[in-house]
């Protein structure tokens, strides 16, 4: 047997163990079955609204491999019995498109609850109708802090760390390393660059140093290029570069650094880190880029023969063959997918809208099979941050070099 048979036999074990733990696992069971819109004795419907077209078609993959994993655990019995009919609308990453999709999934389709939709602009378009319908809105494609306010909006959560605290530790390395750092900034115009300008900027003010921000550049999603935004930082005399871009954007931006000669000690985000962007921008190119890490790789390298990986890896070969092995968003979003399974297989047989948001806002200490093995959820009724504590990385132009320790904000 080759090494390739032997990566995926071990990668079916492991997602067939997953899928066993998802299904099979004891739970209280309720003294009587109770259900909201979306649940019944056979059947658990959820929502999601992602760009599968337009600027952010990049992620339509979360929507997908959300629907392979649900109809893996359908395959094996469903979750507690019931089987999950789950519904992922295109939203094109526009915010009236969103309200649109919303209101069909939570009025036409009544789904019990939303989860992995994605973007701060659109889910800001309808997290107030969400909250006013008590929908849970849950693992947020986006760490914006706004959905840290369980006191006045508490059916929103993010998924991902929060932008904030992610801005914070970026600016502490900084100082850290460059303590008379001339800083370049290009930040999507959105909430989405705004909430890791206005932290990263007030570290640096507060350490008290000579680090400062010489020119900030914007662009929008729908640009095609951000060609002029990074010859002008290139002549910036900026020496860190605090790249606040997603998607095509990243791998635009790091290439054309790269091409201009402008080798800055350059900051990404950790929404793009994932391998297929950088292949995009060219491995070389992304050299000596640092970011924060919380998360694992998917295909080959560290982690391809890590059990969580090869059962993504199982169920990408199966389910979606034409999503390369080295998609890391797809990860992303199958260690979303097993999650929100898990919130669901505790509600047992109380499946309703309130006991899904107390299964959710009680994760702290739970796993998701994306995550580095030192990482873990941290939410509790209180306090919505998906986690407090990340990695420092670098890239090699192979690899993530990670941090062996987790810092904190």
């Amino acid at each position: 047997m080759n090494n390739q048979q032997t990566r995926r036999q071990f990668g079916a074990t492991a997602l067939a163990t997953i899928l066993a733990s998802s299904v099979a696992v004891p739970y209280v069971r309720a003294a009587e079955k109770k259900y909201d819109p979306g649940a019944s004795d056979s059947e658990i419907k959820l929502g999601q609204t992602i760009p599968h077209s337009g600027p952010g078609s990049l992620y339509g993959v979360l929507g997908r491999v959300g629907e392979a994993y649900f109809q893996s655990l359908n395959e094996n019995g469903g979750i507690n019995g019931r089987k999950i009919n789950f519904l992922t609308l295109d939203d094109a990453y526009s915010a009236p498109k969103c309200v649109e999709a919303t209101r069909r999934l939570v009025e036409q389709e009544e789904v019990l609850a939303l989860f992995g939709s994605l973007g701060t602009a659109p889910q800001t378009a309808v997290h107030k109708y969400l909250n006013s319908k008590g929908v849970p809105q849950l693992l947020l494609n986006t760490g914006a802090s706004k959905w840290n306010d369980p006191k006045n909006n508490k059916w929103t959560m993010a998924g991902l760390p929060l932008y904030p605290t992610e801005a914070r530790i970026l600016a502490r390395h900084v100082v850290a390393v460059k303590p008379e750092a001339k800083v370049g900034i290009l930040y999507q115009n959105d909430d989405f660059g705004r909430d890791f300008l206005g932290p990263f900027k007030k570290v640096l003010e507060e350490a008290g140093g000579t680090a400062k921000v010489v020119l900030e550049q914007t662009y929008d999603l729908t640009d095609p290029t951000i060609d002029s935004q990074l010859i002008n930082l290139s002549k910036s005399g900026a020496d860190v570069f605090y790249n606040i871009s997603t998607g095509k954007a990243t791998s635009q931006s790091v290439r054309r650094a790269a091409e201009l000669g402008w080798k800055p000690l350059q900051l990404l985000s950790a929404g793009s880190v994932g391998r297929s962007i950088l292949s995009a921008a060219g491995f070389e190119n992304a050299a000596g880029c640092v970011a924060i890490r919380y998360s694992k790789e998917a295909g080959p390298g560290r982690w391809e023969k890590d059990k969580d990986a090869m059962a993504f890896e199982a169920l990408r070969a199966k389910y979606l063959p034409m999503v390369d092995p080295d998609n890391t968003i797809a990860y992303a979003g199958y260690g979303q997918a097993v999650t929100m399974g898990e919130i669901l297989r505790r509600c047992g047989d109380e499946l309703t809208r309130a006991n899904v948001l107390k299964h959710a806002t009680t994760l702290a200490g739970y796993h998701s099979p994306f995550f580095l093995d030192d990482i873990d959820y941290s939410y509790t009724p209180d306090d919505y941050s998906p986690m407090k504590t990340l990695h420092i990385s670098s890239f090699d132009g192979k690899d993530w070099q990670i941090s062996e320790k987790a810092v904190s904000e």
